[in-house]
């Protein structure tokens, strides 16, 4: 018998686990039978008796209308895209729904378990919608203030508007017990990010009137194939939404007011249903992490004790050995350090000498080249988010300047852009209440209170603002005297001053020179072409 055949090698052994793709698959409520989903608490008997020619049944033009299921412009012009939409017989076939791009409850997972997509994650969401919020006088209104020749009038109108403020905040914030709106949106921006879907949910009155604003997980709800809404599953609960001011009727339940929803996406070119969170481009990066962070807790589990492969050459162990040899293999090594292992071994004989080798398969961690892929990682993520070091605690203090410059890049790049889009969204819902108003996020604020207020000085003084729109930026109240509604009013000097801090160089020069006399007074001991002190 050759040396290769007289070698004995303990056989490895792992237990049967489950998959984590096919976790998150079997958390899909919609990847289901219709065995299992027919008993859905909620759908009414006719879906029941139609749910098999469901997907064969082409929706009328005055269905598709009152749905809101086709984008719109001015005077009817209309989208023709045409529905790229998949659909499986399992319940996203059933219920006519598409299979999102991406496995949400996975997406959803990374935000829990990968610490720099959660910080990434967090830092836009407190800069971009947790900042709060304010209402501005809407381009068109604040158009007709400028132009009433009436003064008085105006002030009235500015005073009637300023009381509609405080109401349209009263009400905002009255729309939901539990959570400020703020706070709403944080949780909408969260799975936004995270997903690449929000989902708003609005609640009417009796009357048709909006009762009701929250916030809906993104991971429970799907989209319709016909863009006539959406539908929700969890437990054994389910529920049909339509478009925000949609008015079809709705096709699963009996609920004859369901409630609206207004879906916030991030855009993917290869899914108009769903959108796709930024990190997905980074996906390779987040699971790569996620497996050196396990490894690093099994490294450290087994106290640094790298693994083994065992070898008996000359004999073969009894299956009472083998199996102490397993089970210390297995959990002997973790916790303690310094364990023993005794083995009894056949003894020698003249022809045939027992050798046992027990040697590691590696010698610990490469250090250096471990934490560089943990570090690339990172930094693949954040380059993902287009989020800054800084902004999740990052950095040194060295590089101030630096990340100054960084922040303004963020500032300008991704947190206004999704502002602006978020303001669009939602100013839907206080055009239902007025159109002299609109939403606003609060802006990061790059400078500090004492560079903030020089800013808003130069401005005033350059009549730019006026001192009561100075006085607000700030946080302050109008002047009561009234004198705040007046540009300010300033000596030449003074007004050459102020645009010259504006920046207007020629016409600083042309203002100083008409302000100020040429008497020998001015003049005397100063060279006539400005070069310094005559030196005659």
């Amino acid at each position: 018998m050759s040396d290769l055949q007289n070698y004995y090698n303990i056989p490895v052994r792992i237990d049967d686990i489950e998959r984590d793709e096919d976790l998150f698959k079997s958390q899909d409520p919609f990847n289901k039978s219709w065995d299992e989903l027919k008993a859905l608490d909620g759908l009414n008997a006719n879906f029941k008796r139609r749910e098999s020619r469901l997907s064969k049944v082409d929706a009328t033009p005055a269905y598709i209308d009152s749905a809101k299921a086709r984008s719109t412009g001015l005077n009817g012009a209309q989208s023709k895209e045409i529905n790229p939409g998949v659909v499986y017989r399992n319940g996203y076939g059933i219920f006519d729904i598409i299979t999102p791009p991406y496995n949400l409850y996975e997406l959803a997972n990374y935000y829990d378990t990968s610490f720099a997509n959660h910080a990434c994650i967090d830092a836009k969401v407190e800069n971009i919608v947790g900042l709060g919020y304010k209402f501005e006088i809407s381009p068109r209104t604040m158009l007709r203030l400028e132009t009433m020749e009436d003064t008085a009038a105006a002030d009235r109108a500015k005073s009637r508007i300023e009381r509609a403020e405080i109401e349209l905040r009263d009400w905002l914030e009255s729309l939901n017990d539990e959570d400020s709106f703020t706070t709403t949106m944080e949780k909408v921006f969260t799975d936004l990010q995270a997903t690449g879907n929000g989902y708003l949910e609005i609640g009417r009155t009796v009357n048709g009137q909006i009762g009701y604003v929250g916030h809906i997980p993104a991971t429970t709800i799907r989209v319709r194939r016909l863009r006539d809404g959406f539908v929700q599953v969890i437990g054994n609960k389910f529920v049909y939404f339509r478009n925000f001011g949609a008015t079809n009727k709705n096709p699963m339940t009996d609920d004859n007011r369901p409630n609206e929803i207004i879906h916030f996406k991030e855009y993917s070119p290869l899914n108009t249903f769903y959108g796709v969170p930024d990190v997905v481009s980074a996906i390779n990066s987040l699971y790569g992490d996620q497996l050196a962070s396990q490894y690093n807790i099994d490294y450290f589990g087994n106290k640094a004790v790298p693994r083994y492969v065992v070898t008996l050459k000359g004999a073969k162990l009894s299956s009472e050995a083998e199996d102490k040899m397993f089970r210390f293999l297995q959990t002997g090594l973790k916790g303690q350090s310094h364990r023993t292992l005794y083995i009894p071994l056949p003894g020698d004989t003249d022809s045939n000498k027992v050798e046992f080798k027990m040697e590691p398969i590696e010698n610990g961690v490469q250090e250096g080249s471990f934490e560089r892929y943990r570090k690339q990682n990172r930094d693949d993520i954040l380059v993902a988010h287009q989020v800054p070091l800084s902004k999740i605690g990052g950095g040194d203090s060295s590089a101030i300047a630096a990340a100054l410059a960084q922040d303004r890049t963020f500032k300008e790049q991704v947190a206004r852009p999704a502002q602006r889009q978020l303001e669009k969204m939602i100013n839907k819902i206080i055009r239902e209440k007025t159109d002299v108003l609109e939403f606003k996020f609060n802006e990061l604020t790059l400078t500090d209170e004492v560079t903030q207020s020089q800013i808003l000085e130069r401005y005033v003084k350059a009549q730019i603002l006026l001192p009561d729109e100075a006085r607000e930026v700030l946080g302050k109240t109008a002047r009561p005297d009234g004198m705040g509604k007046q540009p300010l009013q300033l000596n030449p000097r003074q007004a050459a001053d102020a645009i010259a801090n504006a920046g207007k160089n020629r016409a600083r020069d042309a203002a100083r020179s008409s302000a100020v006399s040429d008497s020998a007074a001015t003049t005397s001991g100063r060279n006539p072409k400005g070069e310094g002190r005559s030196t005659t």
